[in-house]
């Protein structure tokens, strides 16, 4: 599977999921806004500064643009209207655009309009990487700083649940460290044994889970088989659930920059998705993001 699959499958969907953009007067964001549009994979509703959104979709289209919505709001109250149209239900899915995820945030979790469900909210990424014939999932490289092991739980169920949905029946997740036995002195050795006790006794559920892993015994059957470590994810992971948010940062960019690697990434465990990316991230990136989360409304909804 590739992020090409996701998308050819967003496009065919009868019925367009609509996008709230938080802010959306931003060059990348609205040009992957405008590529999803043309290509039928969903609907918007952009808030924030309508005079320059409209100038910018003027100057780049010559088709009219119905299921485009634009709703003029100040900077201040672009994250909050977003989130009321979600939580309201005239949008599916969250995005952000030109606004600080901290204020994109605050107005998710707020207890009044937000898109509150109890559990953690965790980034999911994935990766579609050169000599790889299947997707990388990486989680959290974004979100939660440093886990415990009640939220890794929660981290990896939001991942497992969303690989489901992208059409992966039963993902194999793998839990990293540095190392591959258990060491009472590293602590992320201990929550990967006891993750992998807790999916054996269907506390996490709807994928298999293995740890600890390094990255090289989770991604390469040849790595695995050198070191005599066997198992059911060993070498054909679909998921990599990293120990920290400084481990997943690394491990994202490192992606990106040296293997060149292909993108989508949403935010897991609200009532929507959110398509929360980079303000580095290319405008592909974001388009990859939106049609991500657009597959995984689609098969969650039945769209």
């Amino acid at each position: 599977m590739h992020l090409e699959d996701l998308v050819s499958q967003a496009k065919n969907q009868q019925v367009k999921p609509v996008i709230a953009v938080a802010e959306a007067g931003d060059q990348e964001v609205m040009e992957s806004v405008l590529r999803a549009y043309k290509e039928g994979i969903a609907h918007f509703i952009l808030f924030g500064n309508a005079e320059v959104i409209s100038d910018w979709l003027e100057k780049n289209t010559n088709d009219s643009t119905p299921g485009i919505e634009i709703v003029p709001t100040k900077y201040a109250t672009a994250a909050i209207e977003a989130v009321k149209a979600v939580h309201d239900g005239k949008a599916d899915i969250l995005m952000k655009g030109l606004v600080s995820t901290s204020v994109l945030l605050k107005a998710v979790l707020n207890k009044e309009f937000g898109l509150r469900t109890g559990n953690v909210l965790s980034h999911v990424a994935a990766f579609e990487i050169e000599g790889y014939n299947r997707l990388i999932f990486v989680t959290d490289a974004a979100m939660n700083i440093n886990p415990d092991l009640n939220q890794k739980s929660q981290i990896l169920q939001n991942a497992i649940d969303f690989v489901q949905q992208t059409g992966v029946d039963q993902p194999k997740a793998a839990v990293l460290a540095a190392v591959e036995n258990v060491n009472p002195a590293m602590q992320a050795t201990l929550d990967a044994a006891s993750l992998t006790v807790m999916n054996l006794r269907n506390q996490i559920t709807g994928g298999i889970v293995e740890g600890p892993l390094a990255l090289d015994n989770a991604i390469s059957m040849e790595a695995a088989a050198l070191k005599g470590i066997a198992g059911n994810v060993a070498g054909k992971a679909d998921i990599l659930l990293v120990p920290t948010i400084e481990t997943g940062n690394i491990l994202y960019k490192s992606l990106i920059y040296f293997a060149r690697a292909k993108v989508g990434a949403v935010i897991c465990g609200a009532k929507a998705p959110i398509v929360l990316t980079s303000r580095a991230d290319s405008s592909e990136s974001k388009y990859l993001s939106i049609a991500l989360a657009v597959k995984s409304v689609i098969t969650d909804k039945k769209l």
